[in-house]
């Protein structure tokens, strides 16, 4: 029989790691802040046709170009549409003026270039959308709290929603540190992350609901840390699937996807990180931690 490893006899460990993590990150989010892409900033949209195919990368050297080294286009994002003749280009708000250099510049290293669309994006739209991205956020946490809950407990459903919680705020805190651009395919990334960590969850809070029935002396440490147990190899390899795959997509998927992906690729590694080493220790904590008030109120 394998060796069960002791989850819960280290859940000190594995907290201080969570809270240094979420603190560093905290820290870069209010002291350096995010690298927000023009969903939430405002900008400039430019979609424009060449005479012959073109990667994201020449388009991207183009801008960077000492030529239009003044504008500071470096960090502009690039995707190609279709027969990869056609790429929208997504940067800073620029002029008109502005914008024939850009144009002017890509027909000096490209040929004759269509100026398809131009559109300029405001950043009230930008505030509208971190509202709703925080709204769907926060609507979704209720609803999982309510949904485990009602069938499970409440313990579980709080432990639940902490572990969300901390998924969401070590991968911002990554992306804060790391620099990498927030914008709205970032936001479908979180909440994807919101439900496959609470996938993982749910398996595990299920198994420890099983072993509850068949308990006798075990301690509530013991019962959770053979429940995660069962289920290890279960989390590990649906994890190590899903990575492979989200792996393939940032190496081969294109530059237009790498946010969106990498926000993927943190969030399900952080996911499958809670659900076993913080989601079930803040269940257990919180039901020792009433065993200890009802003795104390015993002996009272």
């Amino acid at each position: 029989m394998m060796r069960e490893y002791d989850f819960i006899g280290h859940r000190k460990k594995w907290f201080t790691l969570s809270a240094v993590i979420i603190v560093v990150g905290i820290l870069f989010m209010l002291f350096r802040g995010f690298n927000l892409g023009i969903d939430f900033t405002g900008g400039s949209i430019l979609e424009r046709g060449f005479e012959r195919e073109v990667t994201a990368q020449q388009i991207k050297s183009v801008l960077a170009d000492s030529e239009l080294a003044d504008l500071g286009l470096g960090g502009s994002v690039v995707q190609l549409l279709g027969d990869k003749t056609d790429a929208i280009i997504r940067t800073k708000t620029l002029t008109n003026d502005e914008i024939q250099q850009v144009d002017s510049a890509l027909e000096s290293a490209f040929g004759q270039v269509d100026a398809r669309r131009t559109e300029v994006v405001g950043p009230v739209i930008g505030a509208e959308l971190i509202r709703n991205a925080m709204l769907a956020i926060v609507i979704g946490w209720l609803g999982i709290l309510v949904y485990v809950s009602i069938r499970f407990e409440y313990r579980f459903g709080v432990a639940a929603i902490l572990a969300v919680i901390h998924d969401v705020l070590v991968v911002m805190g990554l992306f804060a540190i790391i620099g990498r651009e927030i914008n709205s395919p970032f936001v479908a990334a979180l909440l994807t992350v919101v439900g496959y960590s609470i996938n993982d969850t749910i398996v595990i809070f299920d198994r420890i609901r099983e072993n509850l029935r068949y308990r006798k002396r075990e301690s509530w440490a013991e019962v959770a840390n053979k429940s995660i147990n069962q289920s290890l190899a279960r989390s590990i390899n649906t994890s190590l699937t899903t990575l492979v795959v989200i792996i393939a997509l940032f190496l081969f998927g294109g530059e237009s996807i790498k946010d969106f992906v990498l926000a993927l690729l943190f969030g399900v590694a952080v996911g499958t990180y809670s659900s076993i080493f913080f989601a079930s220790p803040v269940w257990v904590w919180w039901k020792e931690r009433d065993d200890q008030r009802q003795k104390a109120a015993a002996r009272a």
